[in-house]
């Protein structure tokens, strides 16, 4: 640890009893969260894999957790200041829950676009909401200066020892689930659950005499825990859009990443299209519903970016998904596993090639979705049509026979992304 750890932090974070305390004061709002197994990424990694579902916490996120242990350690003239947030969803939910089960008026300020489920969940559990800008720096400058001109606490993410301590419950809560995990999954935003969980683990661990792999899962787009480590000290990266908004998070926390560096093993990144594709894969296989970020674990497992792991779970950190947003997120998910083709077709302007390429669909056995025939596509002759056909298919091999028996009738497909 840094210099600047706070008192009474070793390597490990907070201490071990630290985190005891903090699981008493947090089972009083928090539910112990489902631990599941699940027998198709066992074989697939070779090594029995467990789910812990944080996507069903109170809130449908972890961050219940560190908010409740937060607020909880204000005292009676700060609680009577109020509390204040800034966050585009689960943060926002369990500040808010946290404050209405202690009694404390609590301030959110959200992007205007923020998703009507999170925004009235907010409203819901009992917060002011204010709108304010288009990023979440828009809504963290205006939550910083409320808390100026108001006096209101401040509740951080994740870079603050109270937080880390109560999100560290959630590894307790895993050992007394799985006593013999070897590895954890976790996904990495600010870094706040990882630090924590790791915190708890390897304490744990260490008193048992044996050792236990914490690896952090990050989206490719907006990977800042990896390029702190290789800069050796928080950075802020560019971050490019990601539908793992949850763990969008462009800068690592100080504390953060003092416990990220010093005990986490590994880190690996997916991509949208790996995170789209392990979301439906827990839909059908586990029926599990979750947010992008928290199906980053499972996504690692998927494309074998984590390997000889034994007895592994993953943490899927949250659940809260906007249904507009999961209709695209199943829609992005099956074509990225190549079992939704979207083409494009030129056909000469005369009757029956609709029929004609309907008919050559049907003989290698691909469903027709949805059909889309215009005389203005890009690039069309004046006596062309195009046709944009979306299809189920079932795989890379299915796709590649449409493609072919549709080159053999002389058409040039083209898949449209």
């Amino acid at each position: 640890m840094t210099e600047a750890a706070p008192a009474g932090w070793t390597r490990f974070g907070p201490s071990l009893d630290a985190i005891e305390a903090a699981r008493e004061v947090v089972e009083s709002v928090i539910k112990v969260t489902p631990m599941e197994s699940s027998r198709v990424l066992s074989e697939q990694l070779g090594s029995p894999v467990h789910l812990k579902l944080e996507s069903l916490q109170r809130t449908g996120s972890y961050k219940i957790r560190g908010a409740f242990h937060r607020i909880s350690r204000l005292t009676s003239e700060e609680r009577a200041r109020g509390v204040v947030a800034a966050s585009a969803g689960n943060h926002a939910q369990g500040v808010a829950l946290a404050a209405r089960e202690l009694g404390i008026e609590a301030t959110i300020f959200m992007p205007v676009a923020v998703a009507l489920p999170k925004l009235q969940a907010t409203k819901d559990y009992g917060a002011s909401v204010v709108l304010r800008g288009h990023t979440i720096e828009d809504p963290l400058r205006a939550a910083a200066e409320y808390a100026e001109q108001t006096g209101a606490i401040f509740i951080p993410p994740f870079d603050h020892e109270d937080i880390i301590t109560g999100q560290a419950t959630l590894g307790l809560e895993i050992l007394d689930q799985v006593p013999d995990v070897d590895t954890v999954l976790v996904p990495i935003g600010g870094g706040g659950l990882i630090g924590g969980v790791a915190s708890a683990v390897k304490q744990v661990a260490e008193r048992q005499g044996r050792s236990i792999r914490v690896i952090g899962v990050q989206s490719a787009n907006a990977a800042s825990a990896v390029a702190s480590l290789e800069a050796g000290q928080p950075v802020t990266i560019r971050s490019t859009p990601t539908i793992a908004d949850g763990i969008a998070v462009a800068r690592t926390g100080d504390l953060n990443f003092a416990l990220i560096k010093e005990l986490v093993d590994d880190i690996v990144t997916v991509t949208d299209d790996e995170t789209s594709s392990a979301m439906i894969f827990l839909l059908e296989r586990a029926k599990v519903v979750v947010e992008p970020a928290g199906a980053v674990a499972v996504a690692a497992i998927l494309t074998g970016k984590v390997a000889n792991t034994g007895t592994t779970v993953a943490i899927l950190s949250g659940g809260n998904i906007d249904p507009l947003v999961m209709e695209r997120v199943i829609a992005q998910g099956l074509a990225a596993s190549d079992r939704f083709l979207k083409l494009r077709i030129k056909l000469p302007d005369r009757p029956g090639q609709l029929a004609r390429i309907s008919a050559l669909i049907s003989e290698v056995n691909a469903n027709v979705i949805e059909v889309l025939h215009t005389r203005h596509g890009k690039g069309a002759l004046l006596n062309d049509v195009e046709l944009e056909v979306s299809l189920e298919t079932r795989g890379p091999d299915h796709v590649q026979r449409v493609l072919e028996r549709l080159r053999e009738a002389e058409y040039d497909p083209r898949i449209d992304f």
